[in-house]
């Protein structure tokens, strides 16, 4: 009975930081949709474009958990999840392209850069641990939200490395356009790959019945 209570509160937690995300990823949005049409900026409207598609994500994982048969819509929603990951794949991919190709990386401070690089490597190490503890709660929102978290991070990540490379002296810029390239094509790659995974766990539950 205990065990149960802690899944269940474990799970109330994961929708609360679900929805916060999505508060988050709505206001992130929106604010680079408007510096992308003021600046008319390719740039921020890509961005603006990604956080959207996670608001939209995230909506639709906290209002599946509200319906009457949760496992039914569960199982749809991943579907619809993994087409949208599939969609975020080809936005990041956008992104990664102009990146590299119109050098809009961050120089930080190396004690800031430093704080960046903290928050992303325990942000995409909780994320890699959370996705791999994701079955033990038999739950198809649950294990849409542990992938989209997943997602988040790699870019997370990607953005991380960019700023990096230029705020640390060492690197020529073609080694840093090199490192950048191989490191947004793997990271497009792991997210089209999840979205793959979603569709094809949603099929076989529904063929399953």
């Amino acid at each position: 009975m205990n065990i149960k209570n802690m899944l269940k509160s474990s799970r109330k937690r994961i929708l609360h930081i679900a929805l916060l995300s999505l508060v988050l990823n709505t206001v992130y949005a929106l604010g680079n949709f408007a510096l992308g049409i003021w600046s008319r900026s390719y740039w921020f409207l890509t961005m603006g474009a990604y956080n959207l598609i996670l608001a939209i994500m995230r909506f639709s994982v906290v209002m599946s958990d509200r319906k009457n048969d949760k496992n039914v819509s569960g199982i749809f929603v991943q579907r619809f999840i993994g087409i949208m990951i599939i969609l975020l794949g080809f936005i990041l991919g956008g992104s990664v392209y102009l990146s590299i190709n119109f050098d809009v990386a961050h120089k930080y401070h190396e004690i800031i850069m430093i704080t960046i690089a903290t928050y992303t490597f325990t942000k995409i190490t909780l994320a890699i641990i959370n996705y791999i503890k994701r079955n033990k709660f038999n739950s198809h929102i649950i294990s849409t939200i542990r992938c989209i978290a997943l997602c988040d991070a790699t870019v997370s990540m990607y953005s991380m490395q960019k700023s990096m490379l230029v705020s640390f002296e060492g690197m020529t810029i073609n080694k840093i356009s090199l490192m950048n390239t191989l490191t947004g094509a793997g990271i497009v790659i792991i997210v089209i790959a999840l979205g793959v995974l979603l569709i094809k766990k949603s099929k076989k539950e529904i063929k399953n019945g």
